[in-house]
């Protein structure tokens, strides 16, 4: 009988960690008005564990942007910055949480760069200065950047208490600011969050201009 005992401790000890981290947190974000927001970095504070660590990630420049356009990462991360362009880039960041620079080159870096401090990273290129991207690093466990759609699913997380944060480019001093408590069950959750963020004029043009880099940073150094 011990055998079988055990053998169905081990099942039950299987099945019931599965379903600790079966819980589905489907997020939507919107502005003041209502309006489906993209590139919404949430990050959440909660039961003990966390899904394994994403060593590296990838911040492509594409038709002359960064792609995409915000990055969420963990602390830790070592990230590469391939080139998909047909012309040459120099990416920088002069960020305290991450400064850096890669000269003027094609292709793919051999080396990637390692982010190991939490923080906003403002990235620039010396060579088109309309060119921003966004590093969102962080020591929370869960976390993820809402689409071009306005929503983030979360998957294979443990049914619990929940502390969020939110961050996105426009947001005022481009600081995080608390998303408030929440406890998803192990059925899963949707819920909404309403995001302020400073409007875009209807005139502005479609890339930023020439001081948007040294804007962004200087908003983003006084965290």
């Amino acid at each position: 009988m011990k055998p079988v005992v055990s053998s169905l401790l081990v099942a039950a000890s299987v099945f019931f960690g599965s379903a600790a981290y079966a819980a589905t947190l489907t997020a939507e974000f919107v502005d003041a008005q209502g309006k489906s927001l993209s590139d919404v970095v949430l990050t959440l504070q909660g039961p003990a564990g966390k899904p394994d660590p994403a060593p590296k990630a990838d911040m492509d420049q594409r038709d002359q942007r960064f792609a995409p356009h915000v990055l969420a990462v963990r602390t830790g991360t070592q990230i590469k910055f391939p080139n998909s362009d047909d012309i040459r880039h120099q990416v920088y960041s002069f960020s305290p949480a991450k400064r850096f620079e890669l000269r003027l080159y094609g292709g793919t870096p051999s080396e990637p760069v390692l982010f190991d401090k939490p923080g906003v990273v403002v990235l620039g290129c010396n060579i088109h200065d309309w060119m921003l991207g966004y590093v969102y690093v962080t020591d929370d466990p869960w976390f993820g950047v809402s689409n071009d759609k306005g929503t983030l699913t979360l998957d294979q997380m443990p049914a619990g208490h929940y502390v969020a944060t939110l961050w996105h480019p426009q947001a005022p001093d481009m600081q995080p600011v608390p998303g408030g408590e929440i406890d998803i069950p192990a059925a899963g959750l949707h819920k909404r969050f309403s995001v302020t963020v400073q409007p875009k004029g209807d005139d502005m043009p479609a890339t930023p201009p020439p001081s948007a880099f040294g804007d962004a940073f200087h908003k983003a150094a006084h965290e």
